[in-house]
Formats: structure tokens, C-alpha cells, sequence
């Protein structure tokens, strides 16, 4: 049984389990009160919100409203919708379940890029106060926007994910995650603020400044991609300075696929909680899901504003319950940019609730669909990748896989950062033990190169993990 599947785990640490009171977060969705993510009636903002108690029953109840309300949205102004809608058959009153909304037709990012800038807006601009985008690296970028009502609902599912993950009003939190229009920063930054934190808005960069802030400030949580969280770990020893000695007890970590091994790794060297959050823009952002620090079992999906499905990634029909499919969202709640049976590409699976037992549990991203590599008939993905350079000594997790065509020949070089100090005779050795794990492992010959820590180019603290130059014959 995975850490992921369990219902293990440490408990909290007693600095980050000592609820205090705090004000209620705000409204939780257009035209209704009061808010389903505000706290219990005699309760505290550090305790389960009001949705956090519901039972299966109530919830689904719930879901269907607002689903109903989503697609009756969707199509009366969104002309994309409306169109795919009619070509499908479909109308929104056909939905009378929700085992219904698999008759819907699935949202990709090629319908958002079909959109640029505006068109998937089913609000007028006047009511939109924030965009944000993605970095259009690879084509045309997607924008998302978010009414006043949107930007409280994110503000609660993260705040209501802190506490899931052990915060506590008056901790300290810091922000790790690029601030502009990648929704991380801003995402994390308000949803502490809501969750009645000090926020440390430290954003991505000037590791060495990173270091500093985190000793001076003791910040008791940390918000950051796995991968710079390692790069924070190696910083505090290049410094001379056990991390283990800081100050922070909890780390909510997103943004990219991580394994079991590098939760044990950040755990042993930084002696925190390692938790997983997860979401993206064309849903919302970070906290649509998040890992409890009490079981540490998978990530809660926030499901009174996010309803999850597990499809088949080649096809279109559902994924057997319990395995491994690409991963649908329908946002529930969101004004400005309502989305249905969106494809995200990720790969998890689906599972009972546990520390949340009405929300279901997804199992942490082991990769996304367009990231498996087929290189001579093997299927390969970067997570496997990674599972083997935490193994081996002198190696970081930081790498990236560059595929390239000799002649007829397809070749994957990965190219992985050492840790500080290694020469370059363990540079070697690491690269022959890398290379022949990757042979022994996933049955595919490679080349291996292992550089010197800060070389991979970095965007928002996350490294490009594959390079495909096929096409160009380099």
C-alpha cells in the first residue's frame, strides 16, 4: 500500500495543531449564505468549515445545485459552450443527476487558447477584477479571470487547505511560489491572509535572501514547489546552517509532480510535515485539493466547488474506479470563468475520503498524459526519472530529459543537477549509476549527464522537464 493510498501517518506537531480564534473568512460563492467555507457556528477559523462537516448525502445534494446553476451559466453565455452543447445533444436541463454530466462535452486548453483573451468569460469585463495567464511557452497562453465573488471562494478553499495542513491563525507563512500572473503566489498569499496568518511574501529567486528571511523571520510554513524546496534545503547547508534547526514545522508543496521520495527526503533533511496541495488556473488555482496533515494519505479534493472525474486519457469514457486515469474538473461555483469536464492531463486516481470523509481523496499526480515519453517502444515518464536520481547519492531531483534524433534513432539524455561539493570524478560515477538504474528500471538506455547545481533553466521555481527536439533532427 502507497503513503497515498494508507491511512497512516505522524500526527501534527504540537506548534501547529494549537487552534486560535480568528474572523470568519467571507462569502463563499455568488447568492448564498452563509458562507459553506466559514466556520462552525461556535467554532474558530483553525477548525473544519461548515462544508468540511456535511455528510455524502448533503454534499452531493449540494454539487448538484450548483452544477445545475454551472451549466445552465456555461451555455446561456458562453458561446464555446453553447455550440459544443448543441453539437453533443445536450442541454442544461438534461442534467437531473450527476452521474448526468458525463453526457456533457469535455473543455480542453485548446478551447481556452480558441478563446484568447476573453472569449470563455460568461461575465461582462466590469465584473472581473484579476487575471491571470499561463506562460504561452508552448502556444497561444490561456487567460483566466476572476470575479470579486471568485477571488473570495479562493481565498477560502486555500485558507480552508492551510488548516487541513496543520496552519493555525498567527502562524507565519512563507511564500515561495512566483507572484505575477502564474496564480501561486497570489493564490497562497490570500488564502493565508484568509486563514489568519502573517504572510511573508518572499515570491521565487534570491535563494541565498530565501535563507536569510526564513532565519531571521521563523516562519512556521512554507509554500513552495518541491523542487526549490530542495534547492532552500541545499542553500541552509551551503551556509553552514542545519535546516533542520529552522523554524518551520509544516511545507504545503505544488505546482509539479512530486514522488514518496522526495516527501521522505524534504522531510529528513528539513524536519517538517511534507504535505501536497493541488490545483491550476483553468479551475481556479492552488486549493482545489489538499493533503491532511493527519493522514498524509492523498489530497482531499475541495469537492463543494471542484467535482472531480477519472477518464480514460485516450478516450473519452470513464476510468475504472480505483485506477489510474486523466483527471476532469467542473468548477462549481466559479462566475467568470465557469468550466466543464476540463481536461487537465494529469494522471491520478480517485479514492474514498478519509480525514474529510465526504470529500474524496485523488492520489498525488504521478505525471501528466502529454509528458510520457515513448523513446524506442518504451513508455517512460519523468517521475520515474526522478524516483531513481533521489537514490542515487550525490544526485539533486533537479533534472530535465532531452530527446533528440540520430539518423532514424530516437535518444533521451537526462541531464540532472549534483548536489554542492560533488567533483567530477562523483559526477561520473553518479552519471554511470544513473544511467545503468534507468536501464535496469525501465528497460531504455540513455545518456546521462550530471551538472553543476542552479544550471537547468528555471520559470516561476518549476524546471522544463522535457526538451523534445525530434522534430528538428538535433
Amino acid at each position: 500500500m502507497t503513503a497515498a493510498e494508507g491511512t497512516g501517518g505522524a500526527p501534527p506537531p504540537a506548534a501547529v495543531s494549537a487552534p486560535q480564534p480568528a474572523p470568519a473568512p467571507g462569502p463563499a460563492g455568488p447568492a448564498e449564505a452563509p458562507s459553506p467555507t466559514a466556520p462552525p457556528a461556535g467554532g474558530s477559523a483553525a477548525g473544519p468549515d461548515r462544508a468540511e462537516l456535511m455528510d455524502a448525502d448533503e454534499l452531493r445534494a449540494l454539487q448538484l445545485s450548483r452544477l445545475q446553476r454551472t451549466l445552465r451559466l456555461a451555455y446561456d453565455r458562453v458561446e464555446l459552450y453553447r455550440r459544443k452543447f448543441d453539437a453533443a445533444g445536450v442541454r442544461p436541463e438534461d442534467c437531473r443527476s450527476l452521474d448526468d454530466l458525463a453526457r456533457f462535452p469535455f473543455t480542453t486548453k485548446d478551447d481556452l487558447r480558441e478563446g484568447y483573451p476573453y472569449g470563455m468569460f460568461a461575465v461582462p469585463m466590469d465584473r472581473v477584477r484579476r487575471l491571470h495567464a499561463s506562460s504561452g511557452t508552448t502556444g497561444t497562453p490561456t487567460v483566466v479571470g476572476y470575479t470579486d465573488a471568485d477571488l473570495s471562494v479562493w481565498a477560502d478553499v486555500v485558507a480552508r487547505s492551510l488548516r487541513a495542513a496543520g496552519a493555525r491563525p498567527g502562524h507565519k507563512v512563507h511564500v515561495a511560489y512566483g507572484y505575477g500572473l502564474f496564480t501561486g503566489g497570489l493564490g497562497a498569499h490570500y488564502g493565508a491572509e484568509r486563514a489568519g496568518c502573517t504572510v511573508i511574501p518572499a515570491s521565487g529567486g534570491m535563494t541565498a535572501r530565501q535563507v536569510r528571511l526564513i532565519r531571521d523571520l521563523r516562519p512556521e510554513v512554507l509554500m513552495a514547489t518541491p523542487s526549490y524546496t530542495l534547492t532552500l534545503i541545499d542553500e541552509f547547508e551551503r551556509q553552514g546552517v542545519d535546516p533542520r534547526g529552522s523554524s518551520l514545522r509544516v511545507g504545503l508543496f505544488g505546482a509539479e509532480p512530486w514522488t514518496e521520495e522526495m516527501r521522505r527526503e524534504i522531510e529528513e533533511r528539513l524536519d517538517v510535515h511534507a504535505l501536497d496541495i493541488y490545483g491550476l488556473s483553468e479551475v481556479m488555482g492552488p486549493g482545489v485539493a489538499q493533503e491532511c496533515v493527519e493522514t498524509k494519505d492523498g489530497l482531499h479534493i475541495w469537492e463543494d466547488h471542484f467535482y472531480p472525474e477519472v477518464v480514460d486519457p485516450l478516450g473519452d469514457g470513464p476510468q475504472v474506479a480505483g485506477e489510474d486515469g486523466e483527471l476532469v474538473f467542473t468548477s462549481l461555483t466559479k462566475e467568470a470563468l465557469p468550466v466543464v469536464r476540463y481536461r487537465t492531463r494529469d494522471l491520478t486516481r480517485l479514492l474514498p475520503g478519509t480525514a474529510r470523509p465526504a470529500f474524496r481523496r485523488m492520489r498525488r499526480v504521478t505525471g501528466r498524459c502529454d509528458d510520457m515519453v515513448i523513446m524506442r517502444g518504451v513508455n517512460v515518464f519523468p517521475s520515474q526519472i526522478e524516483e531513481i536520481l533521489l537514490r542515487t547519492d550525490g544526485v539533486a531531483p533537479h533534472f530535465q530529459l532531452h530527446l533528440t534524433r540520430r539518423g532514424r534513432m530516437d535518444r533521451m539524455t537526462v541531464r540532472a543537477e549534483s548536489r554542492p561539493g560533488l567533483g567530477p570524478e562523483q559526477r561520473a560515477a553518479a552519471a554511470a549509476a544513473v544511467a545503468h538504474a534507468v536501464k535496469e528500471g525501465a528497460g531504455l538506455t540513455v545518456e546521462v549527464e550530471i551538472v553543476a547545481p542552479e544550471t537547468l533553466e528555471r520559470s516561476v521555481g518549476k524546471i522544463r522537464r522535457i526538451v523534445d527536439d525530434r522534430a528538428a533532427g538535433g
